[in-house]
């Protein structure tokens, strides 16, 4: 099986997460700041080497928590 991100929000999302193609780790590229944005959606996709390829997808929600206050 085969993963993918899509369809970030906010846009420059996909700057930040990355994920490992072939274990669907997702990980930061960067730090993430409350002030820039609270919450984060991705799609991940999922395909395996079937003939023919079976996919499916799933939504990734991740809500920045400020530990300031």
């Amino acid at each position: 099986i085969s993963y993918c991100l899509h369809n970030f929000f906010p846009p420059d999302a996909k700057d930040i997460f990355g994920i490992d193609k072939y274990s669907g780790d997702i990980h930061l590229r960067s730090s993430l700041d409350f002030e820039d944005a609270a919450v984060y959606r991705m799609q991940v996709d999922a395909e395996d080497k079937g003939n023919p390829p079976l996919s499916g997808h799933c939504k990734v929600v991740v809500e920045v928590v400020d530990v300031n206050d």
